[in-house]
């Protein structure tokens, strides 16, 4: 477990690929961020989760206050993310920005999957750019401009570009190319803009 940032209102930390965000249904999903955040910081609340295929930031509450102020800017987007991930396909285009809503996908319950839904979706934009090409792959930046469960996954899976080890919308491999590499922030009491960056490993 990385720490990024620590004062006494808030925690930034990296999480690995592979572990969940908060327990889950079950004795053997009951080891999470959330707990190894509370073993070693008894105050730590939670304020988002990433996918447990998903690397990177995740922030900690160390107070309700604190807790309110930022769930807050995560609900007027008024804190920005940047994902770095390796896609399928070469991207023809350098950037570009999806629009498609989603929605939980009643049909498939396990794992829990999500689709584009023209009618019943709720709104979900991204936007990407181009970082690098290779012959059979592409690595792009992601800024979600909403929040949706799986919008990335979804997003450059409606594309025809997969992220590379998706192991619900792709081709399974040894992790899902996906990492919260940013994050932008108020902080949550004196109000200073923060920068956090988590080293991308791929």
């Amino acid at each position: 477990m990385k720490l990024i940032f620590s004062d006494a209102f808030m925690l930034a930390v990296e999480k690995p690929s592979g572990l969940l965000s908060v327990p889950g249904k079950g004795a053997d999903k009951q080891d999470c961020m959330l707990s190894r955040m509370q073993a070693v910081y008894p105050d730590a609340l939670l304020v988002h989760r990433l996918d447990m295929d998903t690397s990177g930031l995740m922030l900690f509450a160390r107070s309700l206050e604190a807790q309110r102020a930022l769930s807050m800017q995560f609900e007027k987007r008024a804190i920005e993310k940047v994902y770095i991930a390796w896609v399928e396909g070469c991207l023809v285009l350098d950037e570009g920005e999806i629009d498609l809503p989603l929605r939980k996908d009643m049909e498939q319950a396990l794992p829990p999957r999500h689709m584009v839904d023209l009618e019943q979706g709720k709104p979900a934009q991204t936007r990407w750019r181009v970082r690098d090409r290779l012959e059979t792959q592409t690595r792009v930046e992601l800024v979600p401009l909403t929040g949706r469960s799986h919008q990335l996954r979804v997003h450059m899976q409606s594309l025809g570009h997969p992220i590379v080890g998706d192991p619900i919308y792709g081709t399974p491999d040894e992790r899902l190319m996906l990492h919260a590499q940013r994050l932008s922030l108020d902080h949550p009491m004196h109000g200073d803009r923060i920068e956090l960056e988590s080293i991308s490993p791929f």
